[in-house]
């Protein structure tokens, strides 16, 4: 397997590892499905206090989408509203409702769907070495409205547009000053504070954790719902050169020459 989504116990807490090292913790289609899944387990589970998000190892926490899939899993109009409308965002939605708190501890890459998924989670804490963008423009696709979502809300217009005009990454005190953040440790620090950021969590009432989490949901401002003509906007991309031009150059590793068509 490419890559697999392992869930750990310890007590009340649980640690949710996206592993796919060789490609630094890229999710594959498999990966958000089976996230999704867990997700929705740990959620029912009354005898958890707290979930950690996390990548394998100490390189990435996830650097986004397995970009070599998309030839065969999204590469028509069709597909990629399932791609991102279902399995990403099923993903997305899974972890920004989880009824438990969620701490998303940040080594390394997190990028793309990976800084979507850790903008879901309650606490975002991150080593000084982690690094945060979604670079998707050199990609010549835009993100999907509902991943826009997950971002949006967080950081505000000014440093969405940010991210998303320039793509470039970003250091990981920038990442704090700019609203990404919690919390910034020393990579050395990394797995101390966010144990003892679960330990408070998990000193705490369970049921008042859950209602605090309920209650900012419910006064957070919700966009009106999409129509359908702007859904289908919004995966115009597929049918233009430059989709094909910066896929093409990712694979083969090369500048991508867009033509504005």
């Amino acid at each position: 397997m490419s890559g697999e989504i392992l869930v750990t116990r310890d007590g009340p807490v649980a640690t949710v590892m996206l592993s796919n090292p060789p490609k630094l913790n890229a999710l594959t289609v498999a990966m958000w499905r089976e996230l999704a899944a867990a997700m929705q387990r740990l959620s029912e589970d009354d005898g958890l206090r707290c979930v950690v998000l996390r990548g394998a190892g100490t390189e990435a926490f996830a650097a986004g989408a397995d970009i070599a899939e998309f030839a065969s899993e999204r590469n028509t109009v069709q597909q990629g509203k399932v791609y991102h409308r279902e399995l990403v965002h099923g993903a997305l939605r899974a972890v920004g409702e989880c009824r438990h708190p969620t701490v998303a501890m940040i080594h390394g890459a997190c990028a793309g769907g990976g800084l979507e998924l850790s903008c879901q989670c309650d606490l975002r804490i991150a080593g000084h070495s982690a690094s945060f963008g979604v670079p998707i423009n050199r990609l010549g696709f835009a993100i999907a409205y509902d991943e826009l979502a997950a971002v949006l809300p967080l950081v505000g217009r000014a440093v969405a547009l940010e991210i998303l005009v320039e793509g470039r990454m970003w250091g990981a005190q920038e990442a704090q000053a700019k609203g990404l953040l919690t919390r910034l440790v020393p990579d050395a620090e990394l797995a101390a504070e966010t144990q003892a950021t679960v330990q408070r969590i998990c000193a705490g009432a369970p049921l008042v954790a859950r209602w605090h989490k309920q209650f900012v949901r419910r006064l957070t401002p919700q966009p009106a719902p999409l129509n359908e003509a702007e859904i289908d906007a919004n995966f115009d991309y597929f049918s233009t050169d430059d989709y094909r031009i910066g896929y093409d150059a990712f694979i083969n590793k090369q500048k991508p020459r867009f033509k504005g068509r």
